[in-house]
């Protein structure tokens, strides 16, 4: 490994690795930190902000920079931490917003209701504008900031993540019609840093705390089972609010039995 590439995972490792593209890098934290390696000024990364922008100055023995001012529409001071979430009711399972994520924090499949994984989201806002019926909504992450332990799995996580997902774009942009939905992707160079990421982590149960008792949430695959169950479930409530039907009714009861039993596992 020679220096530049040293200095590039350096500078990476401060980056919140949102992927968000607000630094004019529409492929991620990853070229922005090279691009810093070779000139550009360190404070256009609007979701690290000012602490961010310190520290790659104080890495590169640079000047401190004012950090950018937010450009996200919802808000004059962007909170830290930002979340997206699906109005479900309103979702008409397009999978265009599935595409557009850059970590694959959405699940969902054609004409599905969709659901996002809230603990995998990093609030980057790429979701939103594909989206046709505008049904989803950024808001501000009111869980308790992570140690900085904690930061660095999260952002080892996501970088792992965004990797096997361009990786996975690019076998499939050649077939994919449509436009595109992120910018094209320089793959030799995240050739160069695949040693770290060529594995993903295994979705295993993640602990949450609920009123001082501290319990395993559902894990990806019961999470995909919950958004099904309830987007038939919405359906047919749907069904029998224009016109009562008896087999309709009884699917309905067995398919709440089912959504309960199956919200039991992570009590």
């Amino acid at each position: 490994m020679n220096a530049q590439i040293s200095l590039i995972q350096q500078i990476d490792a401060f980056l919140p690795q949102t992927q968000c593209g607000l630094c004019g890098h529409r492929d991620g934290c990853l070229p922005y930190a090279k691009s810093i390696a070779e000139g550009e000024d360190a404070n256009k990364c609007v979701p690290g902000g000012q602490p961010v922008a310190d520290a790659i100055a104080r890495l590169l023995n640079r000047t401190v920079l004012t950090a950018e001012a937010s450009v996200w529409p919802i808000q004059a001071d962007r909170p830290q931490r930002m979340k997206a979430v699906i109005r479900e009711d309103e979702c008409i399972g397009c999978t265009k917003c599935i595409s557009a994520c850059p970590v694959d924090a959405i699940i969902g499949s054609g004409k599905l209701m969709h659901s996002i994984l809230t603990d995998l989201c990093t609030g980057c806002e790429l979701c939103i504008a594909p989206c046709p019926v505008d049904c989803i909504d950024l808001v501000e992450d009111l869980k308790t900031l992570p140690s900085d332990e904690l930061r660095l799995n999260e952002q080892n996580d996501l970088r792992s993540r965004y990797y096997a997902h361009i990786q996975r774009e690019e076998k499939t942009r050649s077939s994919r019609k449509g436009p595109l939905v992120r910018a094209e992707i320089d793959t030799e160079f995240f050739a160069q840093f695949s040693a770290q990421f060529n594995t993903l982590p295994t979705v295993t149960l993640i602990e949450k705390t609920v009123d001082n008792t501290t319990i395993p949430s559902l894990d990806a695959k019961s999470t995909i089972e919950l958004a099904k169950l309830r987007s038939q479930i919405k359906k047919l409530e749907k069904q029998l609010s224009v016109r009562e039907d008896t087999p309709k009714r009884l699917l309905l009861e067995t398919l709440n039995q089912q959504l309960n039993q199956l919200q039991g596992t992570s009590v």
